[in-house]
């Protein structure tokens, strides 16, 4: 039976810039303080999707990973994305994340010229966990994005002999024939990672033990109160707490999910700003509509908070 311990949670971070997209460290303190008080996570994944990591440059993102790294330490793990468009640019972020201290580098597979077959992507991966021999990687499976719809299982088999580091999957897709089978493959010795935050519960079902996702940055406590549901065998108020989270998320994504969740750290106290373009910031109206909606919700009471 699955305790709520032995539910991972690991957050997506957002990525703080000013009114003009200029990238931002200061907010990153504070808001990394709030994490490690609240307890629901035990790690964060930065300048992924959520940290809108492919819009930033390779200074930014290095400056971001060595500022998660400094606050972080001995509080939470830190997995850094070091997907790029460049393989060498892939390579030296990955380099960096190791130099650093990361406690992982990730890497989504190619989007714009694409592997061809799942050994194409499985060289592509070696390549760059090379770059940091002795840091775990991991593999960032989201096809909605890269148009990469090997099946994962396949993957993690070939993985676990071709690159030694390989440390797990960053599954963010919604077949769950094909995570469970990640989860059999991978055994205790790599994580599979769920990354769809409104079907966590499914996953948890199917075994899983460990998620990233955008929403554990502002309500990781709703996602621990269902796992602890879970763990008595309260399965009614497990649903419950995931239907709360559904809830929350389908009044975010109109309006974009990282607009709308970079707006509402606003409203929690974590003056994040607004996306980098071609991403666009919500018109004032529209982010406090947003944000009197969600203050509606029973997921509001889950809600990250300053401390202050």
């Amino acid at each position: 039976m699955q305790n709520a311990n032995a539910l991972q949670l690991i957050a997506a971070t957002y990525t703080p810039m000013d009114s003009d997209g200029k990238v931002l460290v200061e907010p990153i303190r504070p808001y990394c303080d709030a994490l490690v008080n609240e307890s629901a996570v035990s790690g964060v994944f930065v300048c992924g999707t959520t940290g809108e990591g492919l819009s930033l440059t390779m200074e930014e993102r290095q400056q971001v990973a060595e500022t998660w790294v400094q606050y972080a330490t001995n509080r939470l793990k830190v997995i850094v994305h070091v997907g790029h468009t460049s393989i060498e640019d892939s390579c030296r972020l990955a380099a960096h994340g190791a130099s650093i201290g990361a406690d992982g580098v990730a890497t989504l597979g190619p989007i714009f010229f694409k592997p061809a077959t799942l050994d194409e992507l499985l060289q592509y991966c070696e390549i760059i966990a090379k770059a940091a021999p002795t840091t775990p990687f991991y593999y960032y499976h989201i096809p909605s994005m890269t148009g990469l719809h090997f099946p994962m299982a396949q993957f993690a088999r070939a993985a676990i002999k071709a690159i030694p580091n390989f440390a797990g999957i960053k599954f963010t897709n919604d077949d769950l024939v094909d995570f469970q089978q990640c989860l059999h493959v991978c055994e205790d010795r790599h994580t599979v990672l769920f990354g769809r935050d409104e079907m966590l519960l499914a996953a948890m079902a199917m075994g899983g033990s460990a998620a990233i996702g955008s929403t554990y940055s502002f309500m990781a406590s709703l996602y621990a109160s269902m796992a602890q549901a879970v763990s008595v065998g309260d399965w009614e108020t497990a649903r419950a707490r995931q239907l709360d989270a559904q809830e929350l998320i389908d009044i975010m994504l109109p309006y974009g999910g990282v607009p709308a969740g970079k707006a509402l750290l606003q409203v929690l106290g974590f003056p994040f700003g607004p996306p980098r373009q071609p991403l666009v910031p919500l018109p004032q109206d529209e982010a406090q509509t947003l944000s009197a909606r969600i203050m509606n919700t029973p997921a509001s009471e889950y809600l990250l908070r300053t401390g202050d």
